[in-house]
C-alpha cells in the first residue's frame, strides 16, 4: 500500500498533548467513519497549534483499530522525504498512543514484552509528522523523518536484500528499495565516484557535466526555457512532462556536485506546506 495514494481520507489532527480532532463525513456514535473500503486513517502532527481534544478521542480511534488476538498490529515506519520503507514492528495501543503524544516511533517488543522506542539507545529516532491506519484498520505506517540510519546494520532502511537477486544467486550486497528520483540520485553519485577513474571511449552524459560546469549550467538554462515553451506554445502534456524530466536530471547533477541529495530539496518543499510563497520569500531575505 502506498501512502501517497488513496480515494479517500479521514484526518485525524493531533496535539502534543496526544488530543485528537476527527473530522470525516459520517456520524457513528462519538466518531465520523467513513465506510468505504479504500478508506485510509490519516493522523496528522504537522500543526501542533490547534485547540486541545479530549482524551477519548484518542481512545475511540485507538478502538477501532483491530487488534490481533495479542493486542498487537503491524508497525511499518516510512520517510516522509525519500517514500522509503524504514523498518517493520509491531505496535499495541499504548505504543501508538506514545507516538501520538511523543512523536517518536514507538512499538512493542514481542520477545521483551515492553515498548520501545526506535532509537532510544543509538538516538536514531523517527520523527513521526503523520500516522496511517489500512483499510481494514489491522496495520500501521508511522510517516516520518529518521534522524539516522533505521537497520541495526548501520544501513538506511532494514530492506535491503533483493529477492530477485537471491533467485538468481547474485550477491548484490545493500541494496535499496529505491524510488525513480532516488535511483537517478544513485546513477548520478555512481558516476560522480568514477570521476577520477581513467576511460577509454566516449564518455557518458553524466560524466561529461560532472566534469564541466559551464556546460551543466548552459543545459539546466536550456531545458528550462524549453519547458516554458511548452506552456507557451500550447504543447501537450507529453512533451511538458519531458522537459521536466530532462530539468530535473541536469538540475539532480549540479545538487550532486554541490554534495546535496534530493532529499533536502524534498524536505524543504515539505516544510512550505504551511506556508504561503510570499511568508517564504520573505524568510529567505531575513536569513539572507
Amino acid at each position: 500500500m502506498a501512502s501517497s495514494q488513496f480515494h479517500c481520507l479521514q484526518s485525524v489532527r493531533v496535539s502534543s498533548a496526544s488530543r485528537l480532532f476527527i473530522s470525516t463525513s459520517f456520524d457513528h456514535g462519538r466518531v465520523n467513519f467513513k465506510r468505504n473500503s479504500n478508506c485510509l486513517v490519516y493522523a496528522s502532527t504537522n500543526n501542533l497549534n490547534r485547540d486541545h481534544h479530549p482524551q477519548s478521542k484518542v481512545d475511540t480511534v485507538l478502538d477501532s483499530i483491530k487488534w490481533d488476538d495479542k493486542g498487537l498490529a503491524v508497525a511499518l515506519a516510512q520517510n516522509v522525504d525519500t517514500g522509503a520503507i524504514l523498518m517493520q514492528g509491531f505496535a499495541n495501543r499504548e505504543a501508538v498512543a506514545t507516538t501520538i503524544s511523543s512523536r517518536k516511533a514507538t512499538f512493542y517488543s514481542r520477545s521483551r514484552s515492553m515498548l520501545w522506542t526506535k532509537g532510544e539507545t543509538s538516538n536514531n529516532f523517527i520523527n513521526v509528522h503523520d500516522i496511517f491506519l489500512d483499510c481494514d484498520r489491522d496495520s500501521i505506517i508511522y510517516l516520518g523523518k529518521p534522524d539516522g540510519p533505521t537497520c541495526h546494520t548501520g544501513a538506511e532502511t532494514c530492506y535491503y536484500t533483493s529477492l530477485i537477486d537471491l533467485l538468481e544467486d547474485q550477491q548484490s550486497g545493500y541494496k535499496f528499495p529505491l524510488t525513480t528520483l532516488n535511483s537517478l540520485e544513485s546513477i548520478i553519485a555512481k558516476r560522480k565516484g568514477e570521476l577520477d577513474v581513467p576511460q577509454t571511449g566516449k564518455p557518458s552524459w553524466t560524466r561529461r557535466l560532472l566534469l564541466n560546469e559551464k556546460l551543466l549550467c548552459s543545459k539546466i538554462r536550456e531545458e528550462a526555457d524549453e519547458l516554458c515553451r511548452t506552456l507557451e506554445e500550447n504543447e501537450d502534456m507529453s512533451r511538458t512532462a519531458s522537459e521536466m524530466g530532462d530539468v530535473l536530471y541536469h538540475s539532480m547533477v549540479l545538487l550532486a556536485l554541490k554534495d546535496g541529495k534530493i532529499e533536502d530539496v524534498l524536505e524543504i518543499l515539505r516544510q512550505r506546506f504551511s506556508q504561503s510563497g510570499i511568508e517564504e520569500k520573505r524568510s529567505r531575505k531575513t536569513q539572507g
